[in-house]
């Protein structure tokens, strides 16, 4: 068959997804990009928030419409969306299957009526361009955050193998040109804990370091586990961005302790000073949920305080968003959306102002980019430093006199400064 997907929420999901497209390959599937020609397409979905469970449901609907073509003959929902609403997504006209998360491996049965037996796949296609590529550590949560419903969906924290983790970084390294390695885990500073009895993701990133990729980034890391080791280990290994992602939540101790957040507001201000104490130059990005239910005035205005001051160089701001199944579901004192918004769009301006301010700092330094592309608007080349994560932080745009090549790192001159960093290479 051929057999198209689309993969939406976050890059743990793209993992999962990749692994799928993989299996069926080795079953001699062709993936293609186009729906218009797929006999098959697996719609591998998000269930996290509102927002990205109504982007599921409309791209499973758009889906379905070449079904009523004629021209689909299968279509199956995967991923947390899934998981969390099988008997609801059976609903939708067209949807074939409705495929568990545990049975990822198994969507090749589904394709062929089962006449095949399904193995476990540790292979990939990458759907990220080739010269980076993520690693799921572990899956599923223990945090039980009170607004998160990962926990239900995902399982408990389960990490994977030391070994097979590293074997799995070497294959992606062997068969793509992949430079830049991107570890993840819904907390990745947990990672080794349930198999070990104690975190191990310094030994794992050691272990890593060890293949040949260029650049080693870490995502995920709560605040609580983020020790002096690992962060002397990012100062000390040439390998690893100097780059954390350190979701916070909030700042206020009442409602990160509505949140069951482990940590408090000294806490998190000592530990951003330990950070940067020993790598003065690391970029931490962050998120942060607006509008929790309770959230006064001055809690919020307590949170943009915090982020006037530039603490954190990136971050990402969500409205509160209500989850069956959670402990804040049936918390009082909602907030009206009007209100979340309002705020949102407050506090997204004061973070604009600390990265422009962040961005001019960086003129006329020279960065080492890594080029990914063009900008034919702006007609010029874009890239990223050490400091930026793909997809949700700023970028570098250069020129250059000479041919330069996409997974190719550059020294490139900052000359201007908006938001994203304007240069010229070197």
């Amino acid at each position: 068959m051929k057999v198209g997907m689309i993969t939406l929420g976050c890059d743990k999901n793209r993992v999962d997804a990749e692994k799928i497209l993989a299996n069926l390959t080795d079953y001699g599937h062709i993936i293609t990009p186009n729906p218009s020609e797929a006999d098959a397409i697996i719609v591998n979905t998000c269930g996290f928030i509102d927002a990205s469970k109504s982007e599921s449901i409309d791209a499973i609907m758009d889906m379905a419409k070449y079904k009523e073509i004629g021209v689909l003959k299968t279509l199956i929902v995967s991923g947390c969306l899934a998981e969390r609403y099988k008997d609801e997504l059976y609903q939708i006209d067209g949807v074939d299957h409705v495929i568990p998360l545990i049975d990822n491996n198994k969507i090749v049965q589904y394709l062929d009526n089962f006449d095949k037996i399904a193995s476990k796949h540790s292979g990939r296609v990458l759907t990220t361009p080739e010269h980076y590529a993520y690693i799921k550590i572990a899956d599923g949560c223990d945090n039980c955050c009170t607004y998160c419903a990962i926990p239900k969906i995902r399982g408990r924290y389960k990490s994977t193998p030391i070994d097979e983790v590293v074997d799995e970084a070497q294959r992606l390294y062997d068969e793509y040109p992949t430079k830049e390695l991107i570890v993840v885990a819904q907390d990745t500073t947990r990672y080794g804990v349930d198999l070990y009895g104690q975190p191990k993701i310094v030994e794992l990133l050691s272990r890593l370091c060890k293949l040949d990729y260029q650049w080693i980034r870490l995502l995920y890391c709560y605040p609580e586990q983020v020790t002096e080791e690992l962060i002397t280990f990012i100062k000390e290994t040439p390998k690893m961005c100097h780059y954390i992602d350190m979701p916070l939540q909030h700042i206020n101790d009442h409602i990160l302790k509505k949140m069951n957040r482990r940590t408090t507001k000294s806490e998190i201000l000592s530990k951003i000073s330990m950070i940067k104490s020993i790598v003065p130059d690391i970029s931490i990005r962050s998120s942060f949920i607006i509008g929790f239910p309770g959230e006064t005035q001055e809690q919020f205005d307590e949170l943009c305080d915090f982020i006037s001051k530039g603490y954190i160089d990136n971050a990402g701001f969500f409205g509160y968003s209500r989850e069956e199944g959670t402990f804040a579901y049936n918390l009082k004192n909602k907030l009206p959306k009007r209100i979340i918004n309002q705020r949102l769009k407050k506090i997204r301006d004061i973070q604009s102002a600390v990265m422009m301010e962040k961005s001019l700092s960086k003129i006329g330094s020279v960065q080492k980019v890594i080029y990914e592309g063009i900008d034919y608007d702006k007609q010029c080349f874009v890239g990223r430093t050490q400091y930026q994560a793909p997809d949700i932080d700023t970028k570098v745009y250069f020129t250059s006199d000479d041919i330069v090549e996409i997974g190719k790192y550059y020294d490139v001159k900052i000359n201007d400064a908006y938001y994203d960093l304007i240069g010229v290479r070197l």
